[in-house]
């Protein structure tokens, strides 16, 4: 294999820049049809999410709320982003599932005990 071209200044057409153009223009067009989304334009705030039937932006919020430009109710912990949706609240606590289990080892841990010293 011959060695790379070397490249100063304005990137050449054998700069891998260059020869990827094509590669990912479904990725690209996706970008740009993002881009024309309601509120887009405007900038947003410091942190926003997306609205799932628009793709309008949506100041961050706490709690249910409204699309502002097409009305959809906003509900439940997901929240879109701009390339991924996520969860964005923690799941609630996993203390009463594991109580149960804590209560079982304290008692066989009691008896365990009382046999210990009884015996």
């Amino acid at each position: 294999m011959g060695q790379p071209r070397k490249s100063f200044g304005n990137i050449g057409d054998h700069h891998w820049t260059r020869t990827r153009k094509d590669a990912n223009a479904e990725d690209i067009e996706y970008l740009r049809e993002r881009s024309k989304a309601p509120g887009v334009a405007e900038g947003g705030e410091a942190r926003n999410f997306y609205c799932m039937e628009c793709e309008g932006v949506i100041p961050f919020e706490e709690g249910d709320l409204s699309c502002p430009h097409c009305g959809a109710e906003v509900r439940g912990s997901a929240r879109r982003y701009f390339n991924w949706v996520e969860i964005d609240t923690p799941p609630e606590s996993d203390v009463a599932a594991l109580l149960p289990y804590a209560v079982a080892i304290l008692v066989l841990i009691s008896l365990l005990t009382l046999w210990y010293f009884n015996s």
